[in-house]
């Protein structure tokens, strides 16, 4: 049999399309030193095919190239013997490519030849050659990147612009950043009324007013073309942005810039003062603690419920708070824009196991496993439930089947203890449990500092492991009137914990007096 041949060059010496335009280009040059070495060995009956591989203005760093990939389906369906290429970097310039390639050739038997570079595959040196040469032109290729980033480093030293996302207020223009006096001046009212206002949320809400927005740009993909609304991280980065003071970046440090400043000193390091207290005195964070509901709550505009919590005097208080309301866009917000985390939960829970009560799983496996999408309004709780697998490949209806969800009533009643948590509170059949365990708790502190077990609370809430605050609240439902005790442990209660703790006085009659207001 004739074994068949083929000339490879991979990409011109640039990864640019220059020079391809040319009548007769380096791809050209490269295809016929391969042809002439393979006419020189037609004694050994080498024929090139006339199929040409040829990937230009592609990089050799990587195997995404098309002709590349026609290659080595072709040396798949057993139509070729031999690839011979002009150099060794024109199949490709990285080492471990260049092994898993060698692999697919072994794999079938192909032999590899360079040109211009005499060796084969087929032997052992050859072999050797080529990993050392191959070893040589990745360490010229990662100089070649050094070289670009010590260039890079060099000018933004000396306070040049190397390239990037052109900022609000600047322009790019010959390779420097110029500014727009339009949006310098959108700028300078961005600064000015944050000082004025020091809320973010009330900044979001002005600048909306206002029609101030990202910058504009021109761009293929839609999505990085700006214009949008100002949101709280956006904001944030762009009010710490030393490129207005006519400063550029590099390796976490900031050198003077060849650009015009758009804002003076005085008023940037106003505002930094100004977002440093902010941000020390900010007690509200995103929840690390694995919320039950993560992914799964949201309020009744569509918009996601995010994990939180709050912090105060010792006491950690978690919620769940719309993601509108994160970015800064109340008005985009549900009806409830925040919750607290227990109570919710708490009911969710509840509702599920009333409907699986043979179950034996924790909460967060029942949830797992029975609770696709939970919506929360004014009103109620609508419960999306989680198909079995059988019902889910045989439904083809659009709309869920009238079993697959749970409606729980909701009622909002104003704010609970702890900063930012509403109280609300769900009708149900079945009793608190969680309310149960907290009252039973309560009677076991009580009847411990009775006896002088425990010389003070600070004592009892150190041998528990708890705030002497968290004791504090939790010890009053010890003290509560029979007829509430009576209906947290009945299913006639509607009453939540936080609003049980906010009870402060011992009269049986004033407390069912303040509960009745």
């Amino acid at each position: 049999m004739i074994p068949s041949r083929y000339a490879a060059p991979s990409t011109p010496e640039s990864r640019t399309e220059h020079g391809l335009e040319q009548e007769f280009n380096s791809l050209d040059a490269q295809r016929d030193a391969c042809e002439a070495y393979i006419k020189s060995q037609a004694s050994q009956g080498w024929k090139a095919l006339p199929q040409r591989y040829d990937d230009p203005a592609y990089s050799g760093g990587n195997l995404d190239r098309p002709a590349l990939k026609k290659l080595l389906a072709d040396i798949e369906a057993g139509r070729i013997d031999v690839v011979v290429v002009y150099k060794i970097d024109r199949l490709t310039r990285s080492l471990a490519d260049f092994a898993k390639l060698v692999e697919a050739f072994d794999a079938r038997s192909i032999s590899f030849v360079a040109v211009t570079q005499q060796f084969n595959t087929t032997t052992s040196m050859g072999r050797l050659t080529l990993n050392v040469l191959l070893s040589f032109a990745q360490f010229e290729r990662e100089l070649s990147s050094e070289r670009v980033r010590d260039k890079i480093a060099a000018s933004r030293r000396k306070g040049k612009w190397t390239g990037g996302t052109v900022p609000l207020g600047y322009d790019a223009r010959d390779k420097k950043l110029a500014v727009n006096k339009t949006e310098a001046e959108t700028v300078r009212t961005i600064f000015r009324r944050y000082l004025e206002l020091r809320s973010f949320s009330k900044l979001v809400g002005d600048l909306d007013e206002m029609g101030i927005v990202t910058k504009r740009r021109n761009t293929k993909i839609a999505k990085f073309n700006g214009a949008i609304p100002f949101t709280y991280g956006p904001l944030a980065y762009f009010l710490k942005n030393r490129v207005y003071l006519g400063e550029v970046h590099h390796g976490g440090k900031w050198f003077e810039g060849e650009h015009e400043a758009i804002v003076d000193r005085a008023t940037f390091d106003r505002v930094q003062q100004l977002l440093a207290t902010k941000s020390n005195g900010r007690k509200v964070k995103r929840s690390k603690s694995g919320a039950l509901l993560t992914g799964r709550l949201y309020d009744d505009k569509g918009n996601r419920m995010s994990p939180s919590f709050s912090s105060k005097n010792g006491v950690r208080y978690r919620f769940y708070v719309s993601s509108a309301l994160l970015r800064g866009r109340k008005a985009a917000a549900g009806s409830v824009t925040r919750v607290p985390a227990q109570t919710v939960e708490q009911f969710i829970v509840r509702a599920l196991r009333a409907r699986y009560p043979d179950l034996e799983l924790n909460d967060a496996e029942l949830l797992d496993r029975h609770l696709s999408r939970a919506v929360l309004d004014e009103h109620e709780i609508k419960l999306s439930l989680r198909l079995p697998e059988s019902a889910r490949s045989t439904r083809r209806r659009k709309t869920p089947p009238p079993d697959s969800e749970i409606r729980i009533s909701w009622v909002q009643s104003g704010y609970s203890s702890g900063p930012f948590a509403q109280n609300e509170t769900c009708s149900s059949d079945q009793p608190d449990h969680k309310l149960i365990q907290a009252l039973v708790r309560a009677h076991c502190w009580r009847e411990a500092l009775t006896n002088a077990d425990f010389a003070s609370i600070e004592e009892l809430a150190a041998s528990i492991k708890l705030h002497p605050k968290v004791v504090r609240n939790d010890i009053r439902l010890a003290f509560l009137a029979p007829e509430i005790t009576e209906s947290i442990l009945t299913t006639s209660c509607a009453l939540g914990l936080p609003e049980l703790r906010k009870i402060s006085v011992l009269s049986w009659q004033k407390q069912l007096d303040e509960l009745n207001q």
